[in-house]
């Protein structure tokens, strides 16, 4: 009898889990989420929702990479410079 080895393990995390990953509130995840620049939660109940930890570590993984840098709104910075340097 064969099985099939090659389902994908999904883990989920939490809420807690996640913001001790990602140094943002909890507003501003959700923000970047509406955006679709963060990975969407999953809905588990009415109350509880987690992320894919694969999709998480994806998306540190290109933050790390990209060359962009964060620009404050309101700044005159182009992109690319980083912010207060002149």
């Amino acid at each position: 009898m064969s099985t099939n080895n090659s389902k994908k393990i999904t883990t989920l995390i939490n809420r807690k889990t996640l913001l001790a990953m990602i140094p943002l509130s909890d507003r501003a995840i959700y923000d970047m989420e509406k955006r679709g620049e963060f990975p969407c939660r999953i809905v588990l109940t009415s109350r509880k929702v987690a992320w894919d930890l694969a999709e998480i570590e994806h998306w540190i993984e290109e933050r790390k990479q990209s060359r962009d840098k964060a620009i404050r709104p309101g700044s005159a910075a182009t992109p690319g410079t980083p912010s207060g340097t002149k």
